[in-house]
């Protein structure tokens, strides 16, 4: 059985839902794993926010706008009056629960409820469009067997345990539709695996079943050598590694979650990028192994802090380094790169939730300097760091970029640059035309 998780373009229109329905009603055994209709997420979030202030004029006015998108596209999606009148009358029953928030007070959790309604919808209207057409499928719920634990991590023993329930019921078809996102947390209550989770719930679902493939169909063709709005003539790489693709999700490819490879790096089953607009298409393959030991892509991740903790007394004192890595972990905020001197630590963030509070415990180590507006940008592939002229050629290529942090050696699968945001399309443009020609 393979899992295909289909994104919200790809589910956007009443067209795109039909050529979904064309890829996936080949009567091969499959789980669907689908995300809300594009521009869906936001509008329920934007009424959520709308809740919170009390505006209650104006999210009554967007659920309105929104309930009516919906019947629109069922007009456009289906053929028979049966199914037409099912449809709206299950959608009308999502916006009576919807209304429902308007006229009380509305809490943080219940945002959670509203926004998990998206994917809700498209799953719904994917399984009756389906039946429609004469094809049969099975519509389970993600919300039970989807579920985090008390960190916001996935409950791996219960996700297993209670998907293969679902699947074991009587009269459950080959072809099966859920949600991705959506999930419950520790205490039952409605969450989800934060935004891109589509991808992530694809993967949990695949490795708990052992699945053959996890497939995720975007509207882009694989993942690319280099930034396609920046960078011109980028090709679409055949095949990576897990480690190559996890690298390339983290630092920028944003075709792919990245907490997606790590539950089918665990079972070691492939990943296949594939393209909703041209399905002929190869994309990309994402396996154990890579095939070619060379330079495969280059990503850059925009909103990066640099934090310089200098300190002529402390920095080679046994314990030093521990104890700053200790702030960050009680603030939970993950680094990203790091760099040490004689009298000096430099390390970067992209979460600065906390900033303030982590610069505040570090001054008590030293003197606090913080840059902001920077990029790191980050050649993948699988190669030797230590291979003689690797990084010359890399040096070559930006000489002209002004270089705030290098990470090398680290890694044989990424040599990571901090650099100014402002130079971060030269320098894409640069690396591209020195190593990927």
């Amino acid at each position: 059985m393979k899992v295909l998780k289909f994104g919200g373009t790809s589910v956007g229109s009443a067209e795109r839902i039909k050529s979904v329905a064309e890829l996936i009603g080949d009567g091969q055994p499959k789980i669907v794993v689908l995300s809300a209709m594009s521009g869906t997420t936001n509008t329920l979030v934007e009424i959520s926010d709308c809740l919170y202030k009390n505006d209650r004029q104006k999210a009554s006015d967007i659920i309105q706008n929104l309930e009516q998108h919906y019947f629109d596209t069922i007009s456009e999606l289906f053929e028979t009056e049966p199914f037409i009148r099912k449809s709206k009358e299950f959608i009308e029953t999502i916006f009576t629960y919807l209304r429902s928030f308007v006229n009380k007070d509305f809490y943080p959790l219940q945002e959670k409820a509203v926004v998990a309604q998206g994917e809700i919808m498209s799953t719904t209207l994917m399984h009756y469009y389906l039946e429609e057409r004469g094809i049969s499928n099975s519509l389970i719920s993600a919300l039970d067997f989807m579920r985090i634990d008390k960190d916001c991590e996935p409950d791996y023993f219960y996700i297993r345990q209670n998907l293969e329930r679902e699947m074991a019921q009587s009269g459950i078809q080959p072809l099966v539709i859920t949600q991705g996102f959506i999930c419950r947390n520790a205490y039952g209550e409605i969450d989800n695996l934060t935004r891109g989770g589509s991808d992530y719930s694809a993967a949990l679902i695949g490795a708990a079943l052992k699945a053959e493939e996890i497939q995720i169909w975007t509207d882009i063709d694989g993942i690319h050598n280099n930034d396609p709005r920046i960078v011109e003539h980028t090709q679409a790489i055949r095949q990576l590694s897990f480690d190559e693709a996890e690298e390339l999700a983290y630092f920028g490819a944003k075709i792919l979650h990245p907490s997606s490879i790590q539950p089918a790096k665990k079972e070691r089953i492939p990943v296949r990028l594939k393209n909703t607009l041209h399905p002929q298409d190869e994309g990309t393959l994402i396996t154990e192994k890579s095939p070619v030991k060379n330079i495969k892509a280059v990503a850059a991740k925009d909103g990066i802090t640099a934090i310089n903790i200098k300190s002529t007394n402390m920095l080679l004192a046994y314990g030093f380094l521990r104890k700053v890595f200790e702030v960050f972990e009680a603030w939970k905020t993950p680094i990203d790169m790091i760099a040490t001197s004689e009298v000096a630590v430099s390390l970067t963030i992209d979460n600065t939730a906390h900033l303030e509070d982590i610069i505040k415990d570090l001054e008590k180590f030293g003197t606090i300097e913080v840059d902001k507006d920077l990029s790191i940008i980050c050649i993948v592939g699988a190669f030797d760091a230590h291979k003689s002229g690797l990084g010359a050629q890399v040096l070559n290529a930006l000489e002209e970029i002004p270089l705030r942090m290098i990470s090398y050696g680290g890694s044989e699968h990424n040599i990571s640059m901090l650099v100014n945001t402002a130079d971060k399309n030269r320098a894409l443009i640069a690396l591209s035309s020195h190593l990927l020609s």
